[in-house]
């Protein structure tokens, strides 16, 4: 992706958030300089990779397959994995109408995915076989608002503005706006995105970045790069 294209997508992405009445942290409008010259202040932000995060999965067709996510807080691995502390994430999503994010599923994560205002939310859902692996051929169980749900496999289920659906690991997942964009809210288990995206096609999580602009800000991918 450009960079150019990636400033456009944030400023916009920025707009729509304020539009629903949520307003990213004051880090998200660092420039990369100020990030720099607070990056020893910031390193619980840069650790857990909070910020601002475009992808279009490696693939070069943002617009029909891609997602933009601002991570708002993360907590921490070993906190889970000693069952207390900081065990949870917070993101804000946005999916566009016909934006695909494809077929994955996480082994650590749970999460809640919510939506918060614009079009309807489309979630396909598989089940995995014994192995944990996608199964064409198996449904499963869901949470929708609380609700248990069965799906079967490949199943298309919708989501107006303030419903949501919960998904466990080993729960193959796809979604999109339908009817126009769309903003997501995303309360789960702390997140890896760099080890615990499992997809159904050998695809990347993060974006290649063509810099033909200097960042507005910088994305979770450029921290290593950016501020080591």
């Amino acid at each position: 992706m450009k960079r150019s294209r990636i400033n456009e997508i944030m400023a916009a992405a920025d707009e729509m958030i304020r539009s629903y009445g949520f307003v990213l942290p004051p880090f998200a409008y660092w420039t990369p300089e100020v990030f720099k010259a607070n990056a020893s202040k910031a390193k619980a932000v840069i650790e857990a990779r909070c910020g601002w995060d475009i992808t279009d999965y490696g693939d070069g067709r943002f617009d029909e397959m891609g997602l933009f996510l601002f991570t708002l807080r993360n907590g921490r691995l070993a906190d889970l994995q000693r069952g207390g502390g900081m065990c949870y994430a917070e993101k804000l999503l946005i999916s566009r109408q016909d934006q695909l994010s494809p077929m994955h599923t996480h082994v650590i994560k749970a999460e809640d995915i919510i939506n918060r205002g614009g079009a309807t939310m489309v979630v396909e859902l598989y089940g995995s076989d014994d192995d944990g692996n996608f199964a064409e051929d198996r449904g499963g169980m869901v949470m929708c608002d609380g609700i248990p749900r069965e799906f079967a496999p490949g199943e298309k289920l919708k989501f107006a503005p303030g419903e949501s659906l919960t998904l466990m690991p080993g729960d193959w997942h796809a979604f999109w706006g339908e009817g126009g964009d769309v903003l997501i809210g995303e309360v789960s288990t702390v997140n890896d995105d760099e080890t615990d995206n499992i997809f159904r096609e050998p695809i990347g999580r993060f974006a290649e970045i063509e810099e033909d602009a200097a960042p507005t800000h910088l994305l979770v991918s450029d921290y290593r790069s950016w501020l080591s």
